[in-house]
């Protein structure tokens, strides 16, 4: 492997300021590092995303009591995967994921992340774009029409289609705000962000309380319905679902290369784990409250009908578009990693991005993987079943295999036997429960593509 190329692993994926930087950051003069506060909300924003609307149905699996323990077990086993991978780009003195993957396993490790990278978060986005087309413009479900929220409002006008808003939706939002090439850049932006993941969730929690005293509300299993071997194994395919919930990993050095003290990273992270579990524990509490077994898969789909109360539809609407806006301000921040690692696999000796001799490269790669997201969206009906397939998967590499490997490899005999204990156990949870929600999610769809005949 060659100097250069070499090189490019150990430089941060962000460098020191530059005049191109000054401007970025408002002509405040030179960028000393990001705030401790900053990085929590861009770590944050980056965690909170479309998983949280499944989290409700965890709960209708699992039952409260385990649900809940489970949300608190992945947000542990999330913190100690993330420790394991500072640990080892501190021993390593690298400076990212690839980095880390690089120095354990080469360059098929490296390749490896960057691919799972690759393939779960251009399907995240699109995920995003295609529901925030789905709140604003309706969609059309097995020959239903569900109206979107622009519809309602004004009635049906070209100017309302989905393509359409999704298109200026790319042009006014998407497009600025993914050509920032420092993610503390972002961190206004994530901390609106995670407002409004709290504004969902106050929402959600007022609709509840409302409910419980005037209509009342089902009592809520605690425990999960096994009745079967079927039910049983249904437990674990809320794994990849909650796995998910969490994934943050490939934003971590890059909000660690920006801070003022890189030592505070752990806090950092710790931080944005607890105040996103909090957020998880509260909405899978009282989605499942509201809704109980009727909650779907989708529980932002669950708010598409009347609730029976006072501004129903109001706070419908309220809950829609916060959830949208949300999505509008998380779409950059996942974005940004996206297009940092797609650079590091297609041009591995190239100067990093954030230097001035990059800016063509820089734009070409922003405009061409948003012109992909966007097409994919718009001509892509559904894509839950394929997201399900690969985004989960390459999930759970990112989140879980990929960091206990390199515990297990322990290039630099840093790990303890307690380290090695937790990564057999992230390795064998990852791969059984993606293996039984993988051919859990086959099976559905071979039984709805077939006909059933009679032995």
């Amino acid at each position: 492997m060659s100097r250069a190329i070499i090189r490019s692993f150990n430089l941060p994926l962000l460098q020191e300021s530059s005049e191109s930087d000054d401007v970025e950051e408002g002509g405040s003069g030179e960028f000393n590092g990001a705030s401790f506060t900053g990085a929590v909300f861009n770590l944050a924003t980056t965690i909170i995303g479309a998983g949280i609307m499944a989290l409700p149905a965890t709960m209708k699996i699992l039952g409260l009591i385990p649900g809940i323990a489970m949300i608190v077990l992945m947000a542990f086993l999330t913190d100690a995967s993330i420790e394991f991978l500072l640990r080892f780009s501190n021993v390593g003195d690298q400076r990212s994921y690839s980095g880390v993957m690089d120095d354990s396993f080469g360059k098929p490790g490296r390749v490896m992340l960057q691919v799972a990278i690759l393939v779960s978060n251009i399907g995240v986005l699109i995920v995003y774009m295609i529901i925030i087309g789905d709140v604003l413009a309706g969609k059309e479900e097995y020959g239903i029409h569900h109206a979107g929220m622009l519809e309602g409002w004004f009635g049906i006008n070209w100017w309302n289609r989905r393509t359409f808003v999704l298109l200026i939706t790319t042009l006014t939002v998407f497009a600025p705000l993914t050509c920032f090439k420092r993610i503390h850049s972002l961190r206004i932006t994530s901390a609106i962000s995670v407002a409004l993941a709290v504004v969902f969730l106050l929402i959600t929690a007022g609709i509840t309380i409302i409910k419980l005293f005037t209509d009342g509300l089902m009592m809520p299993r605690l425990l999960p319905n096994v009745t079967d071997l079927s039910s049983f194994w249904r437990l674990f395919t809320v794994v990849p679902v909650l796995v998910n919930a969490y994934i943050c990993h490939y934003n971590v050095h890059s909000i660690q290369n920006e801070l003022e003290d890189p030592t505070r990273i752990k806090p950092v992270v710790r931080s944005a784990l607890a105040m996103c579990s909090s957020v998880y524990v509260m909405t899978s509490l009282f989605g499942y409250l509201l809704f109980g077994d009727g909650t779907l898969d989708d529980v932002l789909a669950n708010f598409d009908t009347d609730l029976g109360i006072p501004f129903g539809l109001i706070l419908n609407d309220a809950v829609r578009f916060s959830y949208a806006a949300h999505l509008m301000l998380v779409f950059p921040v996942v974005f940004y990693p996206l297009r940092v690692n797609i650079d590091g696999l297609f041009f591995p000796a190239a100067p990093p991005l954030t230097s001035s001799e990059s800016d063509l490269r820089f734009g070409s790669i922003t405009a061409g993987l948003i012109a992909v997201i966007f097409l994919g969206a718009n001509f892509i009906p559904s894509i839950w079943d394929a997201f399900q397939f690969t985004g989960a998967t390459a999930s759970v590499c990112i989140g879980f295999i990929f960091p206990a490997a390199v515990i297990l490899k322990d290039r630099h005999n840093q790990a303890t036997r307690r380290d090695k204990t937790i990564a057999i156990f992230m390795i064998v949870l990852a791969v059984f429960s993606n293996a039984i929600a993988i051919y859990s999610d086959a099976y559905a769809l071979f039984k709805k593509n077939t006909y059933i005949f009679p032995i």
